[in-house]
């Protein structure tokens, strides 16, 4: 069996060296779909329920939203996106740094693997960078 829940969230990045408009820096409102997988709850509360939409809702707010949400997500491996989250920082300004580049296929695995730690039992994930391009990680991938 399996439950979804729907998330939005706002951030900047860049992909420095992209031979694109996407090496600028610039943001997305990005929404984030959970999937969960486990078999049904038998008896108590919550009863018939793989998990309560509340609980799935706060583990990925505490792990992703709240972290992600109007920051500047960068590759700490990179100098020039470094040098921009440090003089961000210098202004009280929210950076999350990444040690991978900041692309929606990179993200989607680090944050599948992030909600796996916190022991959600989460079997897909896909992120929405625009209303018509997303990336996709399941565990049957």
């Amino acid at each position: 069996m399996k439950i979804t829940k729907i998330f939005t969230f706002d951030s900047s990045h860049m992909l420095d060296g992209h031979d694109g408009k996407c090496k600028n820096l610039h943001g997305h409102t990005y929404k984030l779909e959970v999937t969960v997988s486990d078999g049904l709850i038998s008896g108590g509360a919550k009863d018939g329920m793989v998990m309560d939409f509340s609980d799935l809702k706060t583990i990925v707010k505490q792990e992703i939203i709240e972290p992600f949400d109007h920051a500047f997500i960068y590759h700490g491996g990179n100098e020039r996106e470094s040098k921009i989250a440090a003089l961000l920082e210098s202004w009280q300004m929210k950076t999350m740094r990444l040690d991978i580049r900041t692309t929606a296929e990179n993200m989607v695995v680090y944050m599948y693997s992030r909600l796996k730690a916190a022991g959600l039992p989460v079997s897909g994930i896909k992120l929405w960078e625009t209303p018509t391009s997303c990336a996709e990680f399941e565990t049957s991938l």
